[in-house]
């Protein structure tokens, strides 16, 4: 049915997970960035992090992707000469493939993020101030943990579009699960057979996921489920 295609469209869904999970990366640490920037008392730290949420939420995925890559390369290009590299550079697609989803799902996170952090009752960090806890200490063993389970679920619904968005990858040149896909339609002229084929595959990323999530989400209420009882 695939005509000797699995291999390469296995391939493919390695790159395409691949590019998910480093953008998660990227997307997770950008998104607690510019929820502590939006919590915090600065009024610049705010208005950056804010900027950058209205301005990423309201540009299409696409389009970012493509000044990404083609407006970096030639940004990079132009101010290269300047500091004494004379040789052409060129971006590679995954690393500006990962970089724009993860600043795109960043700002999501962002929203996500800060939605948790002001779900942790706020009597949890006083507690821990009054203990003698450093403001630090506080975030990382105290808020941090509690923020964890309110934020699964927006963090569950971000990594869900997030995979299904790496498909953008295929515009600038990445061999990804769909640009493998597009090609075997192409050389066999059966495009049916090979975008369910696509289709499928990251039917499977996804239900592992919400497999995975909903495990996660079973782990972090244990705690919360006894303490309700």
């Amino acid at each position: 049915m695939l005509h000797g295609f699995l291999p390469s469209l296995l391939e493919g869904a390695a790159v395409t997970l691949g590019v998910a999970l480093s953008s998660l990366a990227v997307a997770a640490t950008l998104g607690l960035a510019g929820a502590l920037a939006k919590l915090s008392r600065s009024r610049i730290a705010r208005a950056i992090a804010g900027t950058y949420t209205t301005l990423i939420r309201g540009v299409p995925d696409l389009v970012l992707m493509l000044l990404v890559f083609y407006g970096g390369q030639v940004a990079v290009n132009t101010v290269a000469p300047m500091l004494g590299h004379e040789d052409y550079i060129d971006i590679d697609p995954f690393v500006a493939g990962v970089l724009t989803i993860g600043f795109i799902f960043g700002a999501y996170l962002t929203e996500a993020f800060r939605g948790a952090f002001l779900a942790v009752p706020p009597g949890q960090r006083e507690a821990g101030l009054a203990y003698g806890m450093s403001r630090p200490q506080v975030l990382w063993r105290i808020t941090l943990p509690q923020m964890l389970r309110h934020a699964l679920p927006g963090l569950s619904n971000n990594w869900l579009v997030l995979i299904k968005s790496t498909a953008i990858v295929s515009v600038i040149g990445l061999s990804d699960l769909m640009t493998r896909g597009q090609q075997a339609a192409g050389n066999t002229r059966e495009p049916f057979s090979f975008y369910l084929a696509v289709a499928l595959i990251y039917l499977v990323f996804t239900s592992v996921s919400e497999l995975a999530f909903s495990w996660a989400n079973k782990r972090l209420a244990i705690g919360v489920r006894e303490g309700r009882l």
